[in-house]
């Protein structure tokens, strides 16, 4: 009987000492419980007032009445009513001046009471302009010359949608201020003048990339659309450029396809066609890409191997992590996922002393959908001639050959900046709670 009092004693004590803790114990306001973010509501709202430069504009026009009107009243409709704002626009100064000079200032509320949190952004007036200045491509090493191919008299394929002409154009005008000289080789007469070692306009002819924009066919020049070059199905002219690009160490750029799948010339071939409609070609066939590297490597003519497959499953590719560094450092974003069917094979490498420059896209299942090669003789580490390979699927897409060429010879953007007086406005916006606390 005695245990059963005593249980019951504590029972009380207990139940007493919870009761006094309960109501002398202060809990908090549900609003610190569970606060506004003041600091990035301000902040998001002053990147939504400038989504369509409204703001910037009217950072610089604190005289305008009807403008700071306008300003004041989308204010208000994009935060809670129980939101109290200040927005001010300061002079962001320069030199020994004052750093900041407040020009305006807007206001619901005399006082955003004892809690509030507030957010920047800086704007810039309409007539500042932001440039970058690219380092240009062998200015440092020697080189620096940029051929693309646009040979009015030939055709193209594998480029569906697009002529080699237009994608000459925009490739021009999306790398030639990476390049010390950019050329437009013209004609395939102005082809053979380059591959016999002659400059088109004093150009350096060394150390030159060449971007053959005609997909799967290579313009062939009328001299060597004849003997011994037309051996194999004009396999022999893929070996003579092999060898042109180890003579010179150029890189050739093929950017999309088979490399060296068809040879071009109008005039010379104008009642052939590859089978497809397309006239002034003849095909060479998977054995170009073969006769290629055994030029490259300095091997004996021949077109035995294999170095490509066509994967009729056409598997998605990705772009490599340099190659989307790449991307973010220069402002070229083409899409990331790809599909490949003219893969080179890993195992050329080895086969044709090449050694990997850089994955524009990740290997797949042994294969390399888009790389750019490296030829090193055996027992030196001098690069003599270089591929790139962008085996894709019919459609080129020429920001992927800027992507690669410019993730592989990195050149420098040296920003511009601007410092002059009266070019930047702060603004500033401060946010508390009615009630204040």
């Amino acid at each position: 009987m005695m245990r059963t009092i005593e249980v019951l004693i504590v029972i009380i004590i207990i139940t007493g000492a919870f009761i006094a803790a309960s109501f002398f114990a202060v809990l908090p306001w549900p609003r610190q419980v569970s606060p506004m973010n003041l600091r990035r509501l301000s902040f998001t709202t002053l990147q939504m007032l400038d989504s369509n430069y409204d703001l910037s504009i009217a950072a610089f026009e604190v005289d305008n009445d009807t403008v700071w009107g306008q300003l004041q009243v989308a204010l208000s409709a994009s935060l809670p009513p129980n939101v109290l704002f200040n927005l001010t626009v300061y002079e962001v100064g320069s030199g020994t001046q004052q750093l900041y000079d407040m020009k305006a200032s807007i206001s619901n509320a005399e006082s955003l009471g004892a809690m509030s949190d507030a957010s920047s952004y800086l704007t810039a007036s309409s007539n500042v302009t932001f440039n970058t200045v690219p380092e240009k491509i062998g200015e440092q090493t020697g080189g620096g010359t940029l051929y693309i191919l646009n040979c009015s008299d030939a055709n193209g394929w594998w480029i569906t949608g697009y002529t080699a002409q237009s994608l000459a154009q925009d490739l021009y005008k999306l790398l030639s201020p990476y390049f010390v000289d950019t050329v437009m080789v013209q004609n395939t007469a102005q082809l053979a003048t380059i591959l016999g070692g002659n400059d088109l306009q004093g150009e350096t002819h060394q150390n030159a990339v060449v971007i053959n924009t005609f997909g799967e066919a290579v313009p062939i020049p009328s001299a060597y659309c004849q003997s011994p070059y037309s051996d194999g199905g004009y396999a022999r002219y893929s070996y003579f450029l092999g060898q042109k690009v180890r003579e010179f160490n150029w890189t050739w750029c093929s950017i999309v396809g088979y490399p060296f799948y068809y040879v071009s010339n109008t005039a010379a071939f104008p009642t052939q066609q590859n089978d497809w409609g397309i006239y002034g070609m003849r095909q060479t066939g998977g054995v170009g890409s073969i006769a290629f590297f055994r030029g490259l490597d300095n091997q004996a003519y021949g077109t035995s191997g294999s170095a490509v497959t066509d994967s009729g499953d056409r598997p998605n590719v990705v772009l490599s992590q340099d190659a989307i560094e790449a991307c973010n450092y220069y402002g070229i974003y083409p899409s990331i996922y790809q599909t490949s069917t003219r893969a080179l094979a890993d195992s050329i490498r080895g086969t044709y002393h090449l050694s990997v420059g850089m994955h524009i896209f990740n290997p797949v299942g042994g294969y390399n959908p888009g790389t750019i090669y490296n030829h090193v003789s055996a027992g030196t580490s001098t690069i003599t001639g270089s591929l790139m390979a962008l085996g894709l699927t019919r459609t080129p897409d020429i920001r992927l050959t800027g992507v690669g060429l410019l993730s592989y010879y990195h050149p420098r953007l040296y920003r511009s900046e601007y410092t002059a007086y009266g070019t930047s406005r702060l603004v500033v916006l401060q946010l508390g709670l009615v009630g204040g606390a």
